[in-house]
């Protein structure tokens, strides 16, 4: 067996630390799908750090445009992505090692939480999405065991649904958002947390589960294959494309620019631009529906969700075929992207000390430099990050606790090392043929 070392030179250690499997394609597949999680890092160090307007131009700067909200939606695609991986990528696991994927997933939500509260402490300056992702895993639990098809129904499903269910609850729901919600603030005043962890904050869970059902479609499939690399590649330009031109048709071409206006008198029309371009701050007005039409960053309405998810499809295809021609030229981001988790924790306590304030150029670059160098030398030299190696540990823990724990009857779990042994046992010559009501598990 190969150690978290061994794996983590291999480019296998994705933020969720799921080893690297042997075959030169496999580990060309995961480096591409490091490297693409390693981009989705530097477009949120950009967001934080460099200014969003350019005012020569007079537009929104060039690292807004490319990486707000594109960035946590490819995240939350990649995660999506090791969950099938870790879930048996194809083949889905079934019976016990899909219990034991399930109960490790709720370690791993545990720890990402637990990182993301005590994070708000710090008080970093932006919104921590460390938080939403023990979310996000734990509604990802009855998803594990599903096949393309019905993951990519669920994802649509979430697009399309969740965000009417996000613009209603703006009424109903407490209207408050902590910036970076603490433990005590969980503690002390949990319906509005978890409101705002669901469906009222920056990276909504209900919402953001198009993208990670997406994910774990994708990990569905057989993403070593050139085909299928080109293809996510097409598909992703061509949903993105399609969502944008079809928001844009709805706001100029059949009035929905107007239908806002004329529903929200007190905003000018340089005010809803702005929630257009820059998103809302913090949620879009309940005015009208034709809100949810707007494709803008963390506006999370159908047409946002469509167009990052198409982004987030095209950038990882793009970064698969790359890792086929040239994958040593993407070592240094694949290594940034095998620890984001460690990686985004430091960004954001330098980001609380509000340095980065003083000289924004010089900060996003002196970012990328520090945590590109360290990123390369500790995969080198001890594999996995040391907060990717944390999760990993209390995953497997939890996950054979649940595995080996007796069942009801007094008996070993089937799937438990002591059942394998004893399928072992059964198949030698003059033993007794298993029973045909035993449970039978494929992948076990």
């Amino acid at each position: 067996m190969r150690t978290d070392r061994a794996a983590g030179r291999r480019g296998g250690a994705a933020v969720l630390g799921v080893p690297a499997p042997e075959g030169g394609r496999t580990r060309r597949r995961l480096v591409g799908a490091d490297a693409a999680r390693g981009l989705a890092l530097l477009g949120m160090v950009a967001v934080h750090t460099l200014p969003v307007w350019d005012a020569g131009a007079e537009r929104a700067s060039l690292s807004w445009s490319l990486f707000a909200g594109h960035s946590a939606a490819l995240f939350a695609v990649l995660a999506g992505v090791s969950l099938a991986f870790l879930s048996g990528g194809a083949a889905p696991h079934t019976g016990a090692r899909l219990t034991g994927d399930r109960a490790g997933l709720v370690g791993r939500a545990a720890v990402l939480a637990l990182v993301g509260l005590l994070l708000g402490f710090a008080a970093p300056p932006v919104n921590n999405i460390l938080v939403y992702y023990g979310v996000f895993f734990l509604l990802a639990i009855p998803f594990l065991g599903l096949r393309i098809r019905h993951l990519l129904i669920a994802a649509a499903a979430f697009a399309v649904v969740s965000p009417f269910l996000m613009q209603w609850s703006l009424e109903v729901l407490p209207s408050h958002v902590y910036g970076n919600p603490t433990p005590w603030d969980l503690a002390t005043d949990p319906v509005t947390v978890l409101a705002q962890l669901l469906l009222t904050g920056t990276y909504p869970a209900l919402p953001y589960m198009s993208f990670l059902c997406a994910g774990l479609a994708l990990g569905r499939m057989n993403l070593a294959n050139r085909r299928v690399q080109t293809w996510l590649v097409g598909a992703g330009a061509a949903l993105a494309v399609l969502a944008y031109g079809l928001s844009s048709l709805l706001l100029l071409g059949l009035g929905g620019y107007g239908r806002i206006w004329a529903a929200t008198p007190w905003l000018s029309e340089a005010q809803i631009d702005e929630i257009i371009v820059f998103g809302p701050d913090p949620s879009l007005p309940t005015t009208t529906l034709w809100w949810l039409i707007v494709p803008g960053p963390h506006t999370n309405t159908p047409f946002a969700l469509l167009v990052s998810l198409g982004v987030a499809v095209a950038v990882l295809g793009g970064f698969l075929l790359l890792a086929r021609a040239a994958g040593t030229v993407l070592t240094p981001l694949a290594a940034a992207g095998s620890m984001t988790l460690t990686l985004y924790t430091a960004h954001l306590l330098f980001l609380a000390t509000g340095l980065q304030d003083l000289a924004p150029g010089l900060a996003f670059w002196g970012q990328v430099v520090v945590l590109g160098l360290f990123a390369l030398a500790w995969q080198h030299a001890r594999g996995q990050g040391p907060l990717e190696k944390v999760v990993a540990r209390v995953s497997k823990q939890v996950a054979h606790r649940v595995t080996a724990r007796p069942d009801t009857a007094g008996g070993p779990r089937a799937g438990g090392p002591r059942a394998g042994a004893a399928r072992a046992a059964s198949a030698r010559p003059g033993s007794a043929a298993p029973r045909r009501d035993e449970p039978r598990f494929r992948n076990d």
